[in-house]
C-alpha cells in the first residue's frame, strides 16, 4: 500500500512539485526571517555578553538597555567594592565619540574604557596584536569590521595612528569582536585614555564591572549592592535580556520581521493545503477502488498521512538547504557577520511545516473516510 500511496502522490507531476516548492519557500521564509530577527536581538546585547570576566552590572537604577547610559559618580566603584561578596570591582566607560583616520576617513565610533590596572572586558580573540599592548601609550584596539572600513582591501596590521578628540591614537591590536546593534566600530582603549578620546565631563562613569566571591548567591549580592548604594546590580545573563526586551518592546523590529513570517505561514498552509486537498479529491476513484477490494479505512488514512509526511520531508529539506546556503554566504560579510541558522530555528520551523502538510491532510481525510466505493463505477 505504500508504493501505491508513493506512486498516486507523484503521478501528476505538476502537482507533486508545486506541493514541495510551495513548502520550501515556506520553510526558507521562516527559517531565514527567524534566524536574521534572532542575529539582530542578539546584536543588542553583543556586547554584554562579550564581558566574560564579570558577573554583574551595576548601572544608575533607571537604566533600561545598554545604549542609553546615566553616568555614574567615580566614587560608585569604590562603594560597590565595599559590599559584602564583591570579590572585586572596576570602572567601565561606554560611549560614542568620532574617530580620523590618516587619510581624513572619519566615522562614529563605540569607545569602551577598560579599567587600566585589569583590563576587565578586553576581547579575547585577537586577530593582529596583543592584549598587553593596550598599556603603551595611545594605544586602542580596533575590531576586524571597523579596521576593514577605515582601511578597505588592505592586510590586518598593528602601528596605524588615527585621531580622537585632537588626541593621537595607535592602534596596537585588531580583534574579532561580536558586531554590535548600530554596526559602528568598536574600539578598546584603557579608561585613562577613554576619557581624554571622549573629552571630560563631570561624570564619565559608565558602569561598574563586579566580580562575586565563590559560593556567593549573585541574587543575593546584586541585592545587597542596591541596598547600599541605591543602584541597579544586574548579572550578565540578566542584563542582556533586559535590553534585548528592550529592543522587542519598544521598535518596529518584531513587528516588520512577525508580519513576514505569518506571510510564510498562509502561504505554506494556504497553498500546501489547497493543493493536497484538490490531489486528494482527485484521485477519490483511486481510493473508491481501493475500498472497493477491502483496503480499510485505516490503512488509507495511513496511505494519505504518508503523502503528507513525504512531501513535508522533501519540501522542509530543499528549504532548510537554501536558507543554510544563504546564511553561508553571508555569514562572512561586514554586515551580515553574526546571522546563523540555529538549531532550535530549524527545529521549530520543522514543527511548524510538518504540523501545516498533516492539518491539510487530516482537512481530506473526511472525503476519504466517508467515501462510497461505488463511485468507482460511476460516470
Amino acid at each position: 500500500m505504500h508504493f501505491i500511496a508513493l506512486k498516486m502522490l507523484t503521478g501528476d507531476r505538476a502537482k507533486y512539485l508545486g506541493l514541495i516548492f510551495s513548502i520550501a519557500f515556506a520553510t526558507f521564509l521562516i527559517a531565514q526571517q527567524s534566524s536574521i530577527f534572532c542575529g539582530l536581538m542578539n546584536r543588542t546585547a553583543s556586547q554584554i555578553t562579550d564581558v566574560v570576566d564579570a558577573d554583574l552590572w551595576i548601572m544608575d537604577g533607571r537604566t533600561e538597555y545598554f545604549d542609553e547610559i546615566r553616568a555614574l559618580s567615580d566614587e560608585a566603584v569604590y562603594r560597590v567594592r565595599g559590599v559584602p561578596g564583591v570579590e572585586w570591582a572596576v570602572r567601565l566607560y561606554k560611549g560614542l565619540t568620532t574617530a580620523r583616520a590618516e587619510d581624513g576617513k572619519f566615522r562614529a565610533v563605540i569607545l569602551m574604557g577598560l579599567d587600566d590596572a585589569t583590563l576587565v572586558g578586553v576581547p579575547h580573540t585577537m586577530l593582529v596584536g596583543k592584549v598587553e599592548d593596550l598599556r603603551l601609550p595611545d594605544a586602542a584596539i580596533i575590531d576586524k569590521a571597523g579596521y576593514q572600513f577605515f582601511y578597505p582591501g588592505e592586510p590586518l596590521r598593528a602601528g596605524r595612528t588615527m585621531e580622537m578628540n585632537d588626541r593621537r591614537v595607535v592602534i596596537v591590536g585588531v580583534c574579532d569582536a561580536s558586531p554590535p546593534f548600530t554596526t559602528n566600530p568598536i574600539m578598546f582603549a584603557r579608561y585613562s585614555n577613554a576619557l581624554n578620546y571622549v573629552g571630560r565631563q563631570r561624570n564619565l562613569l559608565s558602569f561598574v564591572l563586579a566580580k562575586t566571591r565563590p559560593g556567593v548567591s549573585k541574587g543575593a549580592v546584586c541585592a545587597a549592592i542596591h541596598r547600599a548604594t541605591n543602584l541597579r546590580a544586574l548579572t550578565t545573563d540578566q542584563f542582556a535580556w533586559q535590553t534585548i526586551f528592550y529592543y522587542i518592546r519598544n521598535t518596529g523590529i518584531p513587528v516588520n520581521f512577525g508580519i513576514t513570517i505569518v506571510v510564510a505561514l498562509i502561504v505554506g498552509t494556504v497553498v500546501a493545503g489547497q493543493t493536497f486537498y484538490i490531489f486528494t479529491i482527485e484521485n477519490l476513484k483511486q481510493f473508491g477502488a481501493l475500498k472497493a477490494i477491502g483496503v480499510t479505512d485505516g490503512r488509507l488514512v495511513g496511505m494519505i498521512l504518508l503523502q503528507a509526511a513525504v512531501v513535508a520531508a522533501i519540501g522542509f529539506a530543499f528549504g532548510i538547504a537554501l536558507c543554510a546556503a544563504f546564511f553561508d554566504v553571508t555569514v562572512n560579510k561586514t554586515a551580515t557577520r553574526g546571522f546563523t541558522l540555529l538549531w532550535q530555528i530549524m527545529a521549530g520551523t520543522g514543527g511548524l511545516i510538518f504540523g501545516i502538510v498533516l492539518l491539510s491532510s487530516v482537512l481530506s481525510l473526511r472525503k476519504v473516510l466517508v467515501l462510497e466505493p461505488a463511485i468507482v463505477f460511476r460516470g
